[in-house]
């Protein structure tokens, strides 16, 4: 993100302000923030001066810690929406290079990566504290993070209408905020070579003439429904793998379950949408394979969706938002013939309340462990994949 001693452009979506103001307002004496996303252009149309563009700003979940001079950004969802966009971004790039939008969207054809932070201090504190530096450095020292640079804008309210930016070139611009006050975000950098806060000079495109990522999917704004998925899935015997693929060749990308049972002769491959619950899930089924120790996964993946043929959903079949997939899966395995005389009869609807499926006999403490392996299994599926394409 720039070279020593070179600031570097900085262009900020629109979008980017109003969420800023929309976060700021909610949490009026406490501090917060949000993570930035967007893309570096390293100088290929500003005679080799890097622009940043910051595009999005992803909130934090509920675990973030918030007080009146104190704020954590929180857990791991942010980290695994910053993934499925760069995911979605790469696809993105991959499309356009093979279209004729490929040569006009050229510009935009960077990696999608994480920016900084932006948090509000109260009062008038315009500029990083000294803490921020600490963990700026901290970060920035971190071999693992690979990153030369950080953007840390600094959020303030309550200014009066005399701080609104003018003409004049500075390293701040101002949002009214009602009753004549204004949000104030002052932007800074900070380069690792050079160890301290430098200003940078906004300038703030209307959102529509940035690119927009794409929305978020259901598995990460309703973990809770993801986990029950996973559960029953598993409660019922399946062996399940999640992954995200691009399956019908438009964007956003699937979030897709590779399962099947012991001793199966058929692997079910079954998709769905961002927005489910609310659009239907689709199947396909493949050859059973043995999965050998040191595949990848997405290998494995690409190579029985090759050979996979589309399943038409049974007949009088129907999918509402509260159903679940181990519904389907039952529907389609009955169709398909391969559900097997032995295998559990686990009534879907008894387990839509807990995230633990159901099980025969199981006291408290079963259900218990049952339910952290599940939570264990997810997380470490997400870890897996998150570092094989990152």
């Amino acid at each position: 993100m720039g070279t020593r001693g070179i600031v570097p452009n900085l262009v900020i979506s629109q979008r980017v302000i109003d969420k800023m103001a929309a976060a700021a307002s909610q949490f009026m004496e406490d501090e917060t923030g949000e993570a930035m996303i967007g893309i570096i252009d390293p100088g290929k149309y500003t005679n080799g001066v890097p622009t940043i563009y910051v595009l999005d700003t992803i909130s934090p979940d509920e675990t973030a810690v918030r007080h009146m001079h104190t704020f954590q950004q929180g857990d791991e969802q942010q980290d695994e929406i910053i993934w499925w966009l760069q995911e979605n971004w790469h696809a993105r790039r991959d499309y356009l290079r093979e279209t004729a939008q490929g040569a006009e969207q050229a510009k935009w054809d960077e990696p999608l990566r994480y920016l900084g932070d932006w948090h509000k201090q109260p009062g008038y504190m315009i500029a990083p504290s000294g803490g921020d530096l600490m963990t700026a450095l901290n970060w920035l020292d971190d071999e693992e993070n690979e990153m030369e640079a950080l953007l840390v804008p600094i959020v303030t309210i309550g200014h009066p209408a005399t701080t609104a930016s003018s003409e004049a070139t500075v390293n701040y611009n101002t949002m009214p905020s009602g009753d004549g006050e204004f949000m104030r975000v002052d932007w800074w950098y900070i380069h690792r070579e050079v160890a301290m806060f430098q200003p940078i000079n906004p300038v703030v495109y209307p959102a529509d003439k940035l690119p927009e990522l794409t929305r978020y999917p259901w598995h990460l704004i309703n973990p809770d429904r993801a986990e029950t998925e996973m559960a029953q899935l598993q409660g019922d015997g399946l062996f399940v793998s999640l992954l995200l693929w691009n399956a019908d060749k438009k964007l956003p990308l699937e979030i897709c379950f590779m399962m099947a049972r012991q001793g199966a002769s058929k692997i079910l491959m079954i998709g769905t949408h961002w927005d489910y619950p609310e659009s239907a899930p689709f199947a396909r089924v493949a050859p059973f394979r043995q999965m050998q120790t040191g595949d990848d996964i997405y290998d494995v993946f690409e190579s029985l969706w090759a050979q996979s043929e589309p399943v038409t959903n049974p007949p009088d079949w129907q999918w509402t938002a509260d159903t679940y997939l181990v519904d389907y899966v039952h529907a389609l395995e009955t169709h398909l013939g391969i559900r097997p005389s032995e295998a559990v009869s686990t009534d879907a609807t008894d387990a839509k309340a807990v995230n633990v499926p159901v099980t025969i006999e199981a006291d408290n403490d079963d259900i218990s462990e049952t339910a952290d392996r599940t939570d264990e299994a997810i997380k470490d599926t997400a870890e897996t994949e998150k570092e094989e394409h990152s």
